[in-house]
């Protein structure tokens, strides 16, 4: 089965989470917008088409007559029927207690350019956004990481314990992928405290499943999104 991907066009975003869980996990898909010919409104006419469970905003995935939205619950359902998850349910739970908790880090990341409001430009929330940037550069960036760290045996190990990576490693791959495109001076000097997580990191770069998807142009860069370059808002 071919799975049909929903997301905005010319972003990784939170679509990109789901993307490397398809990639690397050899799973068929359709990223619906970026297909030739698609029309310039079709993400907001599929949204806007009536459907039993209507996804609230993009990423959502289309698969098995479902209708499946939010990141985590998505990677949720890969994670079990595609083996990129545990087997057992301790660790299927274990897995996406993990991804809720990088989802949140995300939103903290994203509000660091936006602390007031989505809808408005940054120009218009610069000092809010700096004062923002600050706390999360100085307190949540190294809080989330060492709990990262904690969840590592070791710079060998994987999130969910095992000898194979997990949807939740390919997630963590990005979220610091993310981190040091938008905070790499901050970046660099924290890295070196949390060397299972920077380990983890370049493991993950070099999966030989990947590859293609790294190599093929698909791979969008970060810009627009989540992640964003401001040097007013990073600091060692």
């Amino acid at each position: 089965m071919t799975y049909d991907l929903w997301y905005w066009d010319g972003i990784p975003g939170r679509g990109e989470f789901v993307r490397l869980a398809l990639e690397a996990g050899g799973i068929p898909y359709r990223e619906r917008v970026r297909e030739p010919g698609a029309a310039e409104n079709a993400l907001i006419d599929d949204m806007q088409a009536p459907r039993k469970h209507p996804p609230f905003a993009p990423p959502y995935l289309v698969a098995d007559g479902m209708t499946l939205g939010q990141t985590a619950n998505i990677l949720l359902f890969l994670g079990e029927k595609h083996g990129l998850a545990p087997e057992s349910l301790e660790g299927r739970l274990w897995v996406n207690q993990l991804q809720l908790t990088i989802a949140d880090m995300v939103t903290e990341a994203h509000d660091t350019h936006h602390p007031i409001s989505a809808n408005d430009y940054y120009e218009d929330q610069k000092e809010e956004a700096a004062r923002r940037a600050r706390g999360f550069r100085e307190e949540r960036i190294p809080k989330f990481l060492a709990y990262f760290e904690r969840a590592l045996a070791g710079p060998e190990a994987w999130l969910a314990g095992g000898t194979r990576w997990t949807y939740v490693d390919l997630s963590l791959f990005h979220l610091v992928d993310g981190l040091l495109y938008a905070f790499p001076k901050r970046m660099g000097t924290v890295a070196s405290d949390y060397p299972n997580v920077m380990a983890l990191h370049a493991r993950v770069a070099a999966l030989p499943a990947l590859q293609a998807y790294f190599d093929s142009g698909r791979r969008l860069p970060f810009g627009e999104c989540i992640f964003r370059q401001y040097r007013e808002l990073d600091a060692a």
